[in-house]
């Protein structure tokens, strides 16, 4: 990812200095959900903005894979992202036998 982005307490800023917002969970959530669902082969960036469910401007899908990737959930190559994330089986698991609230 080319753009540097810097995250302040007032809201992400980039590299010219303009303050922008964060993305809504919602809309990371839905990210995650495509990637991890699509996660057999590697989406280019413009394809991934046409087939999620719901339109998100291209500076905020940005701002959410640069997040994912700095967390370990995918990888950005030239062939495109990829969801590479796998929850740990001891966490399985665990909300396995567990009581939902």
């Amino acid at each position: 990812m080319k753009q540097k982005i810097e995250f302040k307490e007032e809201g992400m800023v980039e590299k010219g200095g303009k303050v922008k917002r964060y993305p809504n969970l919602n809309t990371v959530l839905m990210v995650e959900d495509f990637l991890n669902a699509h996660r057999d082969l590697p989406i280019k960036i413009s394809k991934l903005k046409k087939r999620i469910p719901k339109k998100i401007m291209h500076q905020t899908l940005i701002v959410i894979l640069e997040y994912l990737w700095r967390s370990g959930k995918i990888i950005y190559g030239p062939r495109g992202i990829q969801w590479i994330y796998s929850e740990p089986e001891h966490l399985r698991k665990m909300f396995e036998d567990s009581l939902e609230i």
